[in-house]
């Protein structure tokens, strides 16, 4: 069955997963997985365990994980953590899908929740192939009008990178080009293979995500997701940090 949703908006389910009911047992469940996580236990079978003990649905035991993380990890991407008014030189590096997934769900009113690492992330899932929603160029403008915005990065490169593995990609690079060409802002979209290599190897580049593998290994970053979600009014925030 063709997938003719409109919106990258909440879950059917999210309501009652997400709501004040269980904000308590959900950031609990994060607090005592990451005190896991900081013991080098496994974090698949930490999971587990926490999710078994808080009677945790998998959606939920997703939330968990995306917003855990051992406390060196929080005080390693805090500490490379910068702002666009402290940004520096070199060129800015944007996980695509991951930033404009982000964007797109906080204003279809999608449930984003907030890690101990300060992350702003959406529950949304690819499943290996991109639609076009009616928030794609709408956050594709947020995301250009915050960051152009900032002092200092007026005529900055910024390259976008999408996963080529995931079906209608070159679709997508379509429409960040034209957003782009419109408003006169200096971007540039490459498909690669896989993003995170780049990303996480980047060291004179400002790198733009929320993904906690690339965080944890790349150099300065930027949480763009949650500069441009804040601006806005209206969006769902279920803070588990």
């Amino acid at each position: 069955m063709p997938d003719d949703r409109r919106h990258r908006g909440a879950h059917p389910e999210d309501p009652v997963l997400f709501g004040p009911d269980w904000h308590g047992a959900l950031r609990q469940a994060v607090a005592d997985l990451s005190w896991l996580l900081s013991r080098q236990y496994a974090s698949a079978s930490a999971l587990k365990v926490v999710g078994d003990r808080f009677s945790l649905s998998a959606r939920q035991r997703t939330a968990v994980m995306r917003c855990a993380a051992a406390d060196d990890a929080v005080a390693s991407r805090k500490s490379r953590e910068t702002s666009l008014e402290a940004a520096g030189p070199g060129r800015v590096l944007i996980d695509g899908y991951n930033v404009l997934t982000t964007v797109e769900a906080a204003l279809a009113g999608g449930v984003v929740i907030v890690g101990r690492d300060g992350c702003w992330r959406d529950m949304a899932s690819m499943h290996g192939t991109w639609r076009r929603v009616e928030e794609t160029p709408v956050a594709l403008g947020h995301i250009g009008r915050v960051l152009h915005g900032a002092d200092g990065m007026a005529g900055r490169e910024v390259v976008w990178l999408l996963d080529s593995p995931v079906s209608n990609s070159g679709r997508l690079k379509g429409v960040i080009e034209e957003v782009a060409g419109s408003n006169g802002w200096p971007w540039r979209v490459e498909l690669v293979i896989d993003p995170d290599k780049p990303l996480a190897a980047a060291r004179d580049d400002l790198v733009v995500t929320a993904d906690s593998v690339i965080l944890d290994r790349c150099g300065r970053w930027l949480p763009l997701a949650r500069e441009v979600a804040s601006t806005l009014t209206g969006v769902w925030v279920v803070d588990l940090s």
